[in-house]
């Protein structure tokens, strides 16, 4: 009983070494590595096709990102631990519920519309009440993210309602 007193509130052997923040690490690491792995066997598109960049460097470059961001958020988790909540904050699950209300927006709507909602949404519910940042957020992002996918990698947004403007 002493024994079991003495090692209250401890962890010991590797369960030490296996924080939760170690093992959230590691799974995103381990996921990145296996997808990076899988875009080697891409095809190439022969150059007279291809209107951007090859289809298999734009997965490349969001794993390297996700993996350096992974790191990051690891490294500042060892200078500050995480905080153990019991339960998930609301915002969490009226963020799944707002990936959702994207999904349909994209399909039936528009895709512009889609990012400037969640956009929207997301900072309003997690915090920002700034009705100015919350409009320029909701315009901004979705034009910087057009921007990205049609100019850098000659990629077009599915149509709907405010992007077929633009293509028309």
């Amino acid at each position: 009983m002493k024994h079991d007193e003495k090692n209250k509130g401890t962890d010991s052997g590797l369960s030490l070494f296996f924080t939760v923040e170690l093992k959230v690490f590691l799974i995103i690491i381990i996921f990145s590595a296996f997808a990076f792995i899988n875009t080697l066997y891409f095809e190439e598109v022969p150059p007279i096709l291809n209107r951007g960049i090859q289809p298999a460097t734009f997965p490349k470059i969001l794993l390297v990102l996700i993996t350096l961001l992974a790191t990051l958020v690891y490294y500042l988790s060892l200078k500050n631990p995480w905080k153990k909540n019991e339960k998930l904050n609301k915002s969490f699950f009226l963020t799944l519920l707002f990936f959702i209300l994207f999904v349909l927006t994209a399909i039936y709507l528009d895709f512009f519309l889609a990012i400037s909602v969640l956009s929207f949404l997301v900072s309003f519910f997690w915090g920002e009440r700034r009705i100015l940042y919350l409009t320029l957020v909701s315009i901004i992002f979705p034009i910087i993210v057009f921007i990205f996918f049609e100019m850098i990698l000659g990629l077009r947004f599915p149509g709907g309602i405010i992007t077929n403007l633009y293509y028309t």
